[in-house]
Formats: C-alpha cells, structure tokens, sequence
C-alpha cells in the first residue's frame, strides 16, 4: 500500500495516458449507443442498418484500442479530469457523426458533425432544411430514415443529463477519480451530490430522468396525432432540453393544445435541478419548495409568460387562449434552452419577441439538462449588486450574500462573476465572427448566443424558422466549439487552451 501511495504522489501531475484511457472507454460506450438506431431500422425495414453497424465497429475498435493501450491505473487528478471531460465530448461527435456521413445523407463531414455536436450538447440547431455554402441542399428532416432521427434524438437524450455522469453510472471502472468528471461536466457553480459516492450519485439522478422520460413518452402517445416513434423521440428532445424534433415545423405541426401544454409542463420540469427532483419523489417536499434556485426560476418564468402573452394579446391580435398557449410554450423553451418551436418569434411585436431575447441569456436551474447562464449565478450577480449598492452607503459594514440560509462563499461569488464576464465575452468574440463572415447584427448575434446557449433556434437568417447550412465550414466549427463551451460551462473547456493549464 505504501509503495502505492509514493508512486502515485510522485508521478507526473499530468498523465495523457491515463487521459486517453478513459476517453477510450466513452468511444466505446457510444459503439453500444450506436447499434439501438440499427434496430429501429430493422423496425422500419430501412437499408441504411449497416450505416450504425460500421460506425459502432470503428468505436469499438477506437475505444477499445484506446482504453487497453492506455488502461488507467491511476486515479484522475482535477487537470486530467478537466482534459477528459472536453475531448469525450469532443471525439464522441466526431465519432457519432459517422451515420451520417457513411449514409450518405450528409456529403460534408463539417455538417456531420454539427448536427451531432449540437445533438450531444442539447443545443437542437440544425443543419437540415437548407442550402450549404457550396451549394448542396441537405435533405428536409422528414425525408429521413426513421433511424437518423431516432439517432438525433438519443443523442440530446444522452447528452442532457451527461454521457459521462451515465457511464460512470454503469461503468465501475471509472469509481477511481470519478469524481472529477462528475465535477468537470455537471452543470452550474455547485455539484449536488446526493450520496457519499459519485457513482450512487448518477446511478440516482439518471434514474430520475429516465422516469420523467417515460412518463413523458406515454402521456403524449396516448394522442392521436403521435405515434411511439414520435412520442419517444419528443419525450427524448423535452427531457434533455434539446428541440430536435421529426417534423419540419417543429411542435407546430402537430397543431394540439394537449401536446403543447404536456411538451411545456415537462420542459419546465426539465429546467429543474434533477437532484431536487430526486428529494422531492423521496417525500421531501419541504426541501424542493424551499429552494431558492427552484423558486426564482418559477417566477422568472412566470412573470416572462404573462408578459410575452399580454404582449401577444395586446398587439398581435391573439385571443387570451391563443396569446398563453404560445406565449408560455415559447417562453418555457427559450428560458430552459430547448429551442421547441410552436409560432414564430420573430414576427411579434417588440415588446413580445424583445423580452423573449432577454431570456435567451437566463437558463434554468443548475444541475438541470438546461444550458445558459443559470440562475443560480443570476441570483448571486442580483444580490451581489445590491450588495454594492449597501456597502457604498455604508462603507465599514459586513454584508454576506445570502441565498436562503446559507451565506455564499467569497470564492463561489468571484467565481461567478468571472463566469458571466467570460460568457459575454465569448458571446461577443462570437457575434464578432459571425459579423466578419458578412451577417448582419441580428443574425451574429442571434447565432452566437442560441449556439453558446445551447438554444438553438436564434435569430435574423438563423430564426425558429431557418437553419444552419448556409454557414461557410469555419464559421460551423466555431459554433461546435461554442456549442462545447457552453454545455460544459465556459471554464472547463477554455481552462485547456490556457498554458497554465500544461505546465508540470
């Protein structure tokens, strides 16, 4: 045990090999995720099965290879963690976009692995319905296999609640130094965990999520206008706040107030740290109604409906039924960055689709599949500002930020505004791309926060109507790479590109 312990202490303080390891047992993880498509092809008779086949081979083989030649021996330390955590999400949307190029359907391996990037990151744009810069029309999403969009959709589902936080859940292997993924990919300034050990901890919060998954799927084929494969991939969409769907129009099409109503109540739901939703199954309804996170979220949302749907009502002509219906809907998936569509947001009035924009830059609870800024961190930035305003009032005064009971710690705070600094920053350096690519302010703007959002649907040549194809190839990697950095939280993507980050 000792000659253990010294050797651990005195190996380097970075080990690609153990990095590489462990991002070769998630390649191969996704191999298996590859081969359920296959059978929905089988179900629907499509010829393109071999296409999941092939690509789950060359995970296994990539994975496999990966993991045996590197096998962790050593438990991950905070930088390897944070290594990891970037280059599986990553390679697994280089390795998931095989389908669709193999297929066919997909010419340009860029747009491949878009659409798959923005499946795993929850983000929901697409790439399909549209024109590409060289001229190629990429099919509409209704002329797919029924197994291309079963593969879309399991991908938003794996990645909402995290492909990592699931395989350290099935996967005993990676007990040693969980911990640091699970801190590295979970959304938010904390990490919940409800047990002593992370693995417990996924194990829970997937089992959460996969109920609400299926509660969800039956509520909405019990509708006529839905069959199973169209409620299990909504139900997949809703849950991971994603927004692929397997129509053209989005929600619109299917054009049923009871469809709407179950998609929005479950969005909300998804918008909601799923540990709380852990507590509250447990008979904790006490500790769920009083949290703060939970209850500023609802009143956000609630006071943004009323007024999108006063706004609707008022210079939209919409009846007061018409005016809450897609009101509530489009609010609820722009503040949990689904990106679902049921109306379009850009032809309201100011005040209605001004205020929806404001929302783009909220996002629901941490530890929730949501993406964006979070409230939490939008409740500390409040108080903190407040705070300002005291202490210049009264300049030897000790004022702690509280939320709740408990007084939030000075780092978290720092932390906190260095997240939101960094996020508008990057937000910017996006808009400024997408500008010198010749799109207007609207449109730039629109791009770069519904990708580092991970919302989706945005806005000018990039609304809940358009796509993404028209995008030259270097402006798509830009949005997978802020695609990436906002599922994963700014600090655990950029930390890598720092050389303070590699130094020994």
């Amino acid at each position: 045990m000792r000659k253990s312990v010294l050797h651990s202490a005195n190996r380097a303080q970075f080990n690609l090999g153990t990095v590489f390891g462990i991002l070769g047992s998630f390649i191969f993880f996704l191999g298996f995720a590859l081969l359920i498509p296959m059978l929905i092809a089988f179900i629907y008779g499509e010829d393109v099965w071999h296409t999941f086949l092939y690509s789950a081979s060359i995970a296994f083989v990539v994975g496999g290879a990966l993991y045996y030649s590197f096998k962790p021996e050593h438990e991950l330390r905070v930088r390897e963690g944070f290594l990891v955590v970037s280059l599986t999400w990553l390679f697994l949307s280089l390795v998931g976009a095989l389908p669709f190029v193999i297929s066919g359907i997909l010419p340009s391996y860029t747009d491949a692995v878009f659409e798959t990037m923005s499946g795993l990151t929850t983000t929901g744009a697409t790439i399909f319905n549209g024109t590409t810069s060289d001229g190629f029309v990429n099919p509409q999403i209704e002329s797919l296999p029924y197994s291309i969009l079963f593969w879309r959709s399991l991908a938003h589902w794996l990645g909402g609640m995290g492909i990592i936080v699931l395989t350290l859940a099935i996967l005993p292997l990676l007990g040693v130094g969980g911990m640091q993924l699970f801190q590295a990919e979970s959304p938010g300034p904390t990490t919940d965990k409800l047990t002593p050990r992370v693995q417990e901890t996924a194990k829970l919060l997937w089992g959460v999520y996969v109920a609400f998954t299926g509660v969800e799927f039956l509520l909405l084929w019990v509708h006529p206008s839905m069959d199973w494969f169209d409620a299990i991939n909504h139900a997949f969409a809703t849950m991971a706040t994603g927004g692929f769907s397997t129509k053209n129009a989005s929600i619109e099409a299917f054009d049923s107030v009871y469809i709407d109503t179950i998609i929005t109540i479950f969005m909300f739901i998804a918008g909601i740290n799923f540990a709380m939703h852990f507590r509250l199954l447990k008979g904790d309804v006490k500790s769920f109604f009083d949290n703060r996170e939970m209850r500023f979220y609802a009143l956000i949302t609630f006071i943004s409906v009323i007024v999108v749907s006063t706004s609707l009502w008022l210079f939209n002509q919409y009846s007061i039924g018409s005016a809450i219906r897609y009101g509530s809907f489009q609010v609820v998936s722009i503040v949990t960055t689904t990106g679902f569509g049921t109306d379009n947001y850009e032809v309201w009035h100011t005040l209605g689709a001004f205020f929806l924009f404001l929302l783009f830059f909220t996002g629901g609870c941490a530890g929730s599949t949501g993406g964006g800024v979070k409230m939490i961190r939008w409740m500390i930035i409040i108080r903190n500002s407040f705070r300002e305003i005291k202490q210049i009032v009264h300049p030897k005064a000790i004022l702690p930020i509280r939320i709740g009971d408990k007084t939030v710690d000075s780092d978290i705070q720092r932390t906190v505004l260095s997240f939101f600094v960094l996020y508008l920053m990057v937000f910017g350096v996006g808009a400024l791309i997408m500008s010198v690519m010749g799109y207007d302010m609207q449109s730039a703007i629109g791009a770069s926060i519904a990708c580092l959002g991970n919302i989706g649907p945005g806005w000018g040549e990039f609304g809940p109507t358009d796509n993404y194809a028209q995008i030259p190839y270097i402006g798509k990697w830009v949005l997978i790479l802020f695609m990436m950095i906002g599922r994963l939280e700014i600090f655990t993507v950029l930390l890598i590109f720092t050389p303070t980050f590699w130094k020994q």
